[in-house]
């Protein structure tokens, strides 16, 4: 149950802030992912993700940046993580 919980706290995290660079000539669009476990745990969905973001012509590091956040199964934490991903949008 907790793995599915976090592959779907993964998941929303994931659809819920792609967000584009915006402004700076050259500058990359950055994609949020937030993982309701902690890192060592979610290395498959990393994984996924990171195939996801290649089938759709995104490579990290290239063309895109991604920002990992962990919450440890502390969700409390997630209202703190909008204002770094508010800021990010440029």
């Amino acid at each position: 149950m907790s793995s599915r919980r976090e592959f779907i706290t993964l998941l929303g995290g994931a659809a819920a802030w792609p967000l584009a660079a915006r402004g700076q000539q050259g500058a990359m669009p950055v994609v949020g992912l937030v993982g309701g476990g902690g890192g060592d745990v979610s290395t498959r969905y990393v994984i996924a993700f990171r195939k996801g973001l290649n089938e759709t012509g995104t490579i990290e590091g290239q063309n895109a940046l991604v920002e990992y956040h962990w919450l440890a199964g502390q969700y409390d934490r997630l209202p703190s993580l909008m204002p770094i991903f508010d800021s990010a949008i440029y």
